[in-house]
């Protein structure tokens, strides 16, 4: 049997090809601060549009997949809805001052949203538009994460170097963890046991207990040749299958992989300055980094950590999403 006859490579070209086929179909959204646009782009990163948005596009998340996407606009305070067939902004929900970080709850009805200059964490209406609660937290609160089972909101105090927890229901805390220093963005564990924190200034990552609201470990994290001080992880991702937790390093301009299990960081992929916002493929095959001090994203083949390619992205990328 010739070479070109083998079934199995014949088989392994197809599956390659689905895997091209799959990540070229993927498009990519970065939100660029300064340019008050969003730049879309394909899985394998060649430009396509740029859609205008509103004042200082930060966080981002998905209204309907592939259809609309969230964004808080921190210029103009308030959450904006982009359309992506028509590839613009379509509506918008005011908010606090200077809304950076949200999530949304899982019937998509209400967003909670970080207003850093109140010190609280404000939830609102996305069908009437108008405020439904808040509740106060440490200064300068910045990440948020709601539960998929819709019971609790988190959220992190820069200043107060603390998570706390926040039970729908009740509309009212249910206590606070201390953290390391300046605690950024999270991640969860599939079963919700587990809420992983990132310390700016802490070069660390904070393991909590939740609900019971308890730290269970702290992670250091080092890059080899650099400072403690240069370490400045924000970005936060986990797998699907919470395996795997992937760490922006921020100055340190490297990304961790992380062992879930072990707690150990596996090994690092050197990107683009002051790597922040972090997106996975649906397949997990590629880890997208947006790089807000040069501009750009980094594409990373997440089997071996490989750094694929480094395009650009606009002015000050923040935050990325992938579907």
């Amino acid at each position: 049997m010739t070479p070109s006859c083998n079934p199995l490579r014949a088989l392994a070209l197809t599956c390659l090809a689905a895997l091209c086929a799959t990540l070229a179909q993927a498009d990519i959204f970065v939100s660029s601060e300064k340019d008050s646009a969003i730049q879309q782009l394909d899985g394998e990163g060649k430009f396509i549009r740029s859609i205008p948005v509103c004042k200082r596009p930060r966080h981002m998340e998905w209204a309907a997949r592939g259809q609309r996407i969230m964004v808080a606009c921190g210029d103009s305070d308030q959450i904006g809805v982009i359309d992506i067939k028509a590839g613009a902004l379509i509506d918008s929900v005011p908010t606090g001052e200077s809304p950076e970080i949200f999530a949304l709850s899982p019937d998509g009805k209400t967003a909670y949203v970080s207003v850093e200059d109140a010190s609280e964490l404000a939830a609102y209406d996305l069908v009437s538009k108008k405020p439904l609660f808040a509740v106060k937290t440490g200064a300068e609160p910045e990440g948020v994460l709601a539960t998929a089972d819709g019971k609790y909101v988190y959220v992190t105090s820069e200043v107060a170097n603390a998570v706390y927890g926040i039970d729908v229901a009740k509309r009212k805390a249910i206590g606070q963890v201390k953290t390391g220093m300046r605690p950024r963005r999270f991640a969860i564990s599939p079963d919700m046991g587990e809420l992983w924190v990132s310390n700016e200034l802490g070069s660390s990552i904070s393991i909590l207990e939740v609900p019971a609201m308890k730290l269970k470990e702290t992670i250091k994290l080092q890059v080899p040749g650099m400072r403690a001080t240069d370490i400045t992880p924000v970005g936060l991702i986990m797998s699907p299958d919470g395996k795997t937790a992937w760490v922006a390093l921020g100055r340190a301009n490297h990304v961790a992989e992380i062992d879930v299990q072990t707690r150990k960081v596996r090994g690092l992929a050197l990107v683009g300055k002051r790597a922040w916002g972090l997106s996975l493929s649906a397949d997990g095959s590629r880890l997208y980094v947006a790089n807000g001090l040069s501009d750009d994203m980094t594409i990373i083949d997440t089997a071996n950590r490989k750094p694929l390619r480094t395009v650009p992205v606009g002015r000050e990328p923040h935050s990325i999403l992938s579907n």
